[in-house]
């Protein structure tokens, strides 16, 4: 895919070209800062699953995060409402929402954290419903749970609100119906119901449309980018799709091996990858306009494995411009934007435009 062509079509696809550096100027209500999270393995090491990962997310902003399967995107995202098993699990750095310090919450803030003030809507969205339950069931006890001083009449309008926002033509019979008689698409309308029942300031979105068909994608990722705006909420969106970046996303930030590589606004990014996982993720998407390429473009080699010993470059062993330099010291992000912030972790940046195979 030419680098041109991708950044017309983000241009086409997005309401505004201006709106991902006027978000990037408003006060940031999420931060991540330098976060490391350890796991602890069965022989009792405490494992990295994330190293140095900073990035923010602003009022209002809808926020992708994008890379391929295990380089940390949802372990960061489940840090910021700390839902990794507190026993087998350290962390480091920063979290941050509203200037309050996450990682320093009791169990009652982060009660009060968890569905109010920041939604959840995980990946599989029909194990994160009961099946002997109704929908309605399960929407009344969260409600509950946040809003114990309302009524049930007051509970069961929320209810339908939630559900109305979140793209149901029929929110009673929704919630008459139990998880086995929807469909993938419905389903997933009901967790964005859920998360929506608290009005959170931000929403976390991992991995909505996986699963769902295409027509189905498009409908879920609409409603998403409507409530956004309509709201002001501010969104995370966790992906593996570049498409979807592009259609819904403001800014974007690329993660790669445990650490963020690249952060943009979205038509920057598209119009001038950086860093050489950047553009190799693109040139291995299909083209949204024009002719369909033959085959392809793939980026060479597999993901190593996540060790507290890397030096340097984590895509150093998959980067057609690798030298010794990328791997003698750990790299640092810096800003190479022009009109607006765009952070990469490479010492190669220059090149990185010019000698990547698109």
């Amino acid at each position: 895919m030419s680098m041109t062509q991708a950044a017309h079509d983000i241009q086409t696809t997005k309401r505004d070209v201006m709106s991902s550096t006027q978000t990037e100027a408003q006060p940031a209500l999420a931060t991540i800062r330098d976060l490391e999270v350890r796991f602890r393995g069965e022989d009792g090491a405490w494992n990295p699953a994330v190293e140095g990962v900073s990035y923010s997310v602003g009022r209002g902003e809808i926020l992708g995060v994008v890379g391929e399967s295990g380089c940390g995107k949802s372990v960061t995202a489940f840090s910021l409402l700390r839902l990794h098993d507190p026993a087998a699990t350290k962390y480091a750095g920063e979290v941050s929402f509203e200037d309050e310090d996450v990682l320093a919450m009791d169990e009652a803030a982060l009660r009060r954290l968890r569905g109010r003030r920041i939604g959840m809507i995980f990946q599989n969205p029909m194990s994160s419903l009961d099946p002997l339950f109704t929908i309605k069931d399960q929407l009344m006890e969260t409600v509950k749970v946040h809003f114990p001083e309302e009524s049930r009449q007051e509970a069961l309008e929320r209810c339908r609100r939630a559900l109305s926002a979140a793209g149901s033509d029929d929110p009673d019979g929704w919630m008459a119906r139990y998880p086995h008689q929807m469909s993938g698409g419905m389903i997933q309308r009901v967790m964005i119901g859920l998360a929506l029942l608290g009005d959170p300031s931000l929403l976390i979105a991992d991995e909505p449309t996986t699963a769902l068909d295409v027509t189905t994608q498009a409908q879920v990722l609409r409603v998403i980018k409507q409530l956004s705006r309509e709201r002001d909420m501010s969104v995370i969106l966790i992906t593996h799709d570049m498409g979807v970046v592009a259609e819904v996303c403001d800014r974007v930030a690329v993660m790669y091996l445990g650490q963020v590589v690249e952060t943009a606004p979205v038509e920057e990014l598209f119009a001038h990858p950086r860093h050489p996982y950047t553009r190799g993720l693109l040139a291995s998407t299909p083209p949204m306009a024009g002719p369909i390429p033959d085959r392809l473009s793939a980026i060479e080699g597999s993901v190593p494995r996540l060790a507290s010993d890397h030096v340097g470059c984590r895509f150093a062993t998959r980067c057609p411009l690798a030298t010794a330099a990328c791997v003698a010291e750990d790299v640092e992000m810096i800003d190479v934007g022009s009109s607006a912030r765009h952070d990469v972790r490479c010492i190669k940046t220059d090149l990185a435009l010019e000698e990547v195979p698109a």
